[in-house]
């Protein structure tokens, strides 16, 4: 593990994207860049002191350049950029997208700078709390293959943002990347079909009921992994499935599907790890294949 890494007064970071506000507040220090009108509100709240300053004036003679974009942004304005001659030798240029590894930097390396991935493993909405969430997570690291020199880097500007960095090999950037969307933004629209699901049915305050249920199943899958599974696939409970089918059919016909999928992928977990025995798990598959109530 490296040792820390000071940020120097020339850091800059390029954009403020929606969910890196709080990278940018550990990170920028002399200049700020906002692509959209969004990123320039967002860059006046989190970085009031910090001037904005066109893409490429923010980028040419930075020592350090934090490309905060979306996902499908990244590469055209790393194009772009080296097109204005924005990069050069000596510069360290940092992406914060999960999807992509330092290949989509391609442009900057070529100008002699050093190209790094540092993905924050964290959910971030712009707001004041993500600064101190950034402080708690880890953080996703790629360099190309093979060079230590490079990881050491990252690995040092995630612990000076206060991160705690993870290697993530070049190859696997897809795949890590759709495990983690998978987990944290389905999670959040399961969630909120949840709540609104009690709310329809007269539950007041469904996000006090569901706290400690939905907090308690996340500590104990994480500590556990597929023995924390408990409910009514799990148990085999064949009968009380096929009544959640046909009261979702009923009042929320655009879950069932979503129920049963998930459903599913229990029935193949749960029986993976023993809770579930053949018969039971024949059953319940089934059901949730007929789409129909067992009677």
């Amino acid at each position: 593990m490296a040792g820390k890494l000071k940020v120097t007064a020339n850091t800059r970071i390029l954009d403020v994207g929606a969910g890196y506000g709080g990278a940018a507040r550990y990170l920028a220090k002399t200049a700020a860049a906002g692509v959209s009108d969004a990123s320039v509100r967002r860059a006046e709240r989190l970085l009031p002191e910090v001037p904005l300053l066109p893409p490429d004036d923010v980028a040419r003679g930075a020592d350090l350049v934090l490309l905060a974009l979306p996902d499908d942004a990244l590469g055209p304005m790393a194009q772009g950029l080296a097109g204005a001659g924005a990069f050069r030798p000596g510069q360290i240029v940092v992406h914060t997208s999960g999807a992509h590894g330092v290949e989509i930097l391609r442009p900057a390396a070529e100008a002699g700078a050093l190209p790094l991935a540092l993905h924050p493993v964290m959910t971030f909405t712009g707001a004041p709390e993500d600064l101190q969430r950034m402080a708690s997570c880890s953080v996703g690291v790629t360099a190309a293959t093979g060079d230590e020199a490079a990881f050491n880097v990252g690995e040092a500007l995630t612990m000076e943002m206060g991160g705690e960095p993870v290697r993530i090999p070049e190859a696997a950037r897809p795949l890590y990347h759709a495990a983690l969307a998978h987990g944290a933004n389905h999670l959040t629209t399961l969630v909120a079909d949840c709540v609104e699901l009690l709310r329809d049915s007269g539950v007041g305050d469904p996000e006090r009921l569901l706290g400690p249920l939905l907090s308690a199943a996340l500590d104990n899958v994480l500590r556990t992994g597929d023995r924390a599974l408990t409910g009514p696939v799990a148990r085999g409970d064949a009968g009380t499935v096929g009544t959640h089918l046909r009261v979702l059919a009923e009042h929320a016909p655009e879950l069932e599907q979503t129920y049963a999928t998930l459903a599913r992928r229990t029935v193949a977990r749960a029986s993976r790890a023993g809770l579930l025995g053949l018969a039971d798990a024949a059953e319940i598959t089934n059901l949730l294949d007929d789409g129909r109530e067992i009677q």
